[in-house]
C-alpha cells in the first residue's frame, strides 16, 4: 500500500465534509430561530413581534432567517408544531406512567396539561392564543395538531374495537381548550389539581359514552 492510498484511506472526501457541515448548521441555525420564536411569540405576541426581534434574540442576523423560512408564518408553523409535539408527548408519558385504569390515565393527561401550561406561560399562549386567526396555512396546522392529539387520546383511553364518538370527542376536547384559556386569563389563580378535576368531568363523560 503506497503512502498516497493511506492518506486517501483515512480521510473522508473534503466536499462530503463540508456539505454534511453546512447542513449541520443551517438546522442548528434553524433550531435557534425557532427556539427563540417562542419565547418572543409567547411574550410579545405574534403580530407585535417582527423578524428582526426574533433574529436578535436568537443571536443571527436576519438573512439566516431567510436561508430557512419564506416568511414569519412559516416559522410560526414550526413553533407551533414543536410545541405541540411536546405537549402531545408529556401528556402521553404521563398516561403510560398512570397504569391501565382509563379514568386515571384521562386524569394524568390532564394534569400534566395543566402543569405544563401553568410553568410554560410563553408555551400556552403560543398555542392557544397567538396562533388563530393568522392565516389558512396556520389553521391547517391547528387542525393537524388537534387530530394528533384526539388520535393520542383515543390509542390510550378508548377500548379496544370501540371507536370514540368523534364529535363527543371534537366538543370535549373544545371544553377542555376553554377551561384552559378561563384559566390562564384568571393568572393560573386556581390550584393544578382543581382545574384537573374540573375538566376531568368532561372526560369521563367520553369514557362512558365509550363502554
Amino acid at each position: 500500500m503506497n503512502a498516497s492510498t493511506t492518506a486517501a484511506d483515512q480521510a473522508p472526501p473534503k466536499r462530503r465534509y463540508r456539505g454534511s457541515a453546512v447542513e449541520e448548521r443551517r438546522a442548528l441555525r434553524r433550531q435557534q430561530l425557532i427556539d427563540a420564536a417562542i419565547r418572543v411569540y409567547g411574550e410579545n405576541g405574534y403580530r407585535h413581534s417582527g423578524v428582526k426581534q426574533v433574529c436578535d434574540a436568537a443571536g443571527l442576523t436576519q438573512r439566516y432567517f431567510y436561508e430557512s423560512f419564506a416568511h414569519s408564518d412559516e416559522l410560526l408553523i414550526a413553533c407551533y408544531e414543536q410545541a405541540a409535539r411536546w405537549m402531545r408527548e408529556d401528556n402521553m408519558a404521563a398516561a403510560q406512567a398512570a397504569g391501565k385504569d382509563p379514568v386515571m390515565r384521562s386524569r394524568a393527561m390532564l394534569r400534566a396539561f395543566f402543569q405544563a401550561l401553568k410553568e410554560n406561560p410563553t408555551i400556552g399562549r403560543l398555542l392557544l392564543i397567538e396562533i388563530r386567526g393568522i392565516s389558512p396555512a396556520v389553521d391547517q396546522a391547528i387542525e393537524k395538531a388537534l387530530k394528533a392529539t384526539s388520535d393520542d387520546i383515543a390509542r390510550v383511553l378508548a377500548r379496544p374495537g370501540i371507536p370514540f364518538d368523534e364529535l363527543l370527542q371534537a366538543g370535549i376536547l373544545g371544553g377542555v381548550i376553554h377551561i384552559a384559556l378561563h384559566w390562564m386569563a384568571s393568572g393560573y389563580s386556581t390550584p393544578v389539581d382543581v382545574v384537573t378535576d374540573t375538566a376531568l368531568k368532561l372526560g369521563v363523560s367520553l369514557l362512558d359514552d365509550n363502554e
